[in-house]
This record gives structure tokens, sequence and C-alpha cells, in this order.
């Protein structure tokens, strides 16, 4: 199955030339032979977040990935930003990355990130740096065909 793929990456202080996370992602993605449609960087607001993953949001698009702000600083909004645009959480995903992660540092256990669905797109928040996105991505990637499949119509 192949899936397309947006990235939004949320961040006040790097530009898409500085993403290495997004970057990491986009490699990630490719690898499994599937495909990106976008990638944006955005600031760490939680209008604009909104209004990035409504906009990534298009008729190819399956998954949209976030990246970033989903820690504990006062800019990290995106969790947030997520609920404000889809229509329900889907809160295995959110929970199973932080049980792959925890497996790796306790630090997972700090992440705010939420999945969700947005009609019939699955959205992902998943951390800003690179070592953390690839360690979530690992944890999340093996059930994304499924996911996709099941909310395109299909069965369980």
């Amino acid at each position: 199955m192949e899936i397309t793929f947006a990235i939004v990456t949320c961040s006040d202080t790097r530009s898409l030339a500085e993403d290495s996370a997004g970057a990491a992602l986009e490699s990630l993605i490719q690898d499994r032979g599937w495909r990106v449609a976008s990638h944006v960087v955005v600031p760490d607001d939680r209008t604009t977040i909104a209004q990035a993953i409504v906009e990534a949001d298009t008729p190819e698009v399956d998954v949209i990935l976030t990246c970033g702000g989903t820690g504990l600083s006062l800019r990290d909004v995106t969790p947030e930003a997520t609920r404000d645009v889809c229509d329900r959480e889907v809160p295995g995903i959110a929970e199973g990355m932080r049980a792959y992660s925890l497996a790796i540092t306790n630090r997972a256990m700090l992440s705010r990130a939420i999945a969700a669905q947005r009609g019939t797109t699955l959205v992902i928040n998943l951390p800003g740096s690179e070592k953390a996105a690839r360690e979530n991505w690992a944890g999340v990637e093996g059930v994304l065909e499924h996911a996709v499949g099941m909310m395109a119509g299909g069965g369980h």
C-alpha cells in the first residue's frame, strides 16, 4: 500500500534547511516506499499550526506528521492545535509511541504528543529532535498501513 504524508514542523528556531528531524522523517518515509507530498516549517503558534494542519490535509494526503512542540515549554502547543482541527483522538498511537520510547529514555514520559483523525486523515504529533522523531517513528510505522486502510473504509 502506498501512503502519502505531509510533514508540519513546529519550531520558532528552525528553518526548512535546519529541520533535521523533518528531513529524517522524509528519508524514513521514502525508505518504506511511501511519498511525502509536502513539508513546511511554521512557528510555535497554536493558530498557525492548526492552519498548517488544515492546509496539509489535501485529498492525496493520508497521514500528517507534526514534528516539534510536544514538550513542556509554554511555547509547545502542537497537541492543542491538533485537537483544534481534528475530529477524534486515537490515543493508542500516542501511548504506543511513548511506551516504545520509554524503553530507550525515561524522558519519553514528558511528551504530550497526541494522534487524531481529521476526517480520513491521520495526524500524529512527533517530537522535534531528530533522535526522538526517529524513535517515535520506529514505534508507529508498523501500524500505519492498517490505520490508513481502516480510515479508507477497510475492515479490521
